[in-house]
């Protein structure tokens, strides 16, 4: 058995900077392009990291999933969904997806949906600068089981040593009383290079697990523009089969990974590659890959 990717979805309008509006839009999104209704959805996971006014209660996904109109029915035997937030930086996604797979394994429910997005706290910016290097988006990884070799392998995770390379905090010395908008996002001088360090690893492990290294094409995180190529780049794989989300606005962040697949999807830039290698790597450093092996023809579902 395997988890496969039965669709996908995008918000990254700049009609609202709410993240749970983003990712509701996204979950809605996903459901309709392939007719799943809301009631065969068990699980929500959100991975996204930066949300409305620094929302710490109620957990996140408990607001997307009503975004979503998806487990709103209260009746004794009515169909329940359980939602729930996983943050771990922008390896969020990937960490996710080894939930969705557990799950799905038991055989307990038909779909998990994973949401990511991310936006400044204060709802005020939609696209990145250098105090807030993420640009407000969300997405949405509709996933199911299948008995098809095809989907997910292993989720391989890497923790760099040292400082974390990436933080980000709210200062509680001086925020004063406008905490839920402020949010301070520090990167070291050379943390590129160390995501890259932690990133490659992480992706020769993923990639170890097949022989056969033709025909992939490689989706990582975009902490700066050029993150994926120079991956590719240490990792042997032609630039030409580097797929990235659309950076008008900025790093998608949490919601890169699947912003880059769907864009892929959409364009049908995908066709002639048989696996994807998803790679993220944030703050820790730490990143995650996984060898994603794709349906033919790919896209068909999504």
């Amino acid at each position: 058995m395997g988890v496969r990717i039965k669709s996908t979805g995008v918000s990254r309008t700049s009609d609202t900077h709410s993240v749970v509006e983003h990712s509701g839009r996204a979950a809605k999104q996903s459901l309709e392009r392939v007719g799943v209704r809301p009631d065969q959805v068990g699980v929500i996971i959100n991975a996204g990291i930066f949300r409305d006014y620094n929302t710490v209660e109620p957990a996140v996904s408990a607001l997307i999933q009503k975004a979503a109109g998806i487990g709103l029915e209260y009746a004794k035997d009515d169909p329940r969904t359980f939602s729930f937030d996983l943050m771990n930086g922008a390896t969020s996604v990937l960490n996710a997806v080894q939930v969705a797979t557990a799950i799905l394994e038991t055989g307990s429910t038909e779909h998990v949906l994973v949401v990511s997005g991310d936006t400044h706290p204060s709802l005020l910016r939609y696209a990145a600068d250098d105090e807030f290097p993420y640009a407000t988006s969300g997405a949405a990884l509709l996933l199911e089981r299948t008995d098809d070799p095809v989907g997910f392998g292993k989720v391989h995770t890497v923790a760099g040593e040292g400082t974390a390379a990436v933080e980000a905090y709210v200062d509680t010395a001086t925020m004063g009383t406008a905490g839920r908008g402020l949010m301070t996002v520090e990167r070291e001088p050379d943390f590129e290079d160390r995501l890259l360090e932690v990133a490659v690893k992480a992706a020769r492990a993923a990639l170890a697990e097949d022989a056969d290294h033709t025909g992939i094409a490689l989706i990582a995180s975009t902490p700066t523009p050029g993150f994926p190529k120079r991956l590719a780049d240490a990792l042997g794989i032609d630039q030409d089969s580097v797929r990235t989300p659309d950076l008008a606005y900025g790093d998608p962040h949490t919601a890169s990974l699947t912003q880059a697949y769907d864009r892929a999807i959409s364009q049908n830039t995908l066709a002639e590659h048989t696996k994807v290698l998803f790679v993220a790597a944030g703050a820790g450093p730490s990143a995650a890959a996984v060898l994603y092996r794709l349906p033919a023809p790919a896209g068909a579902a999504a």
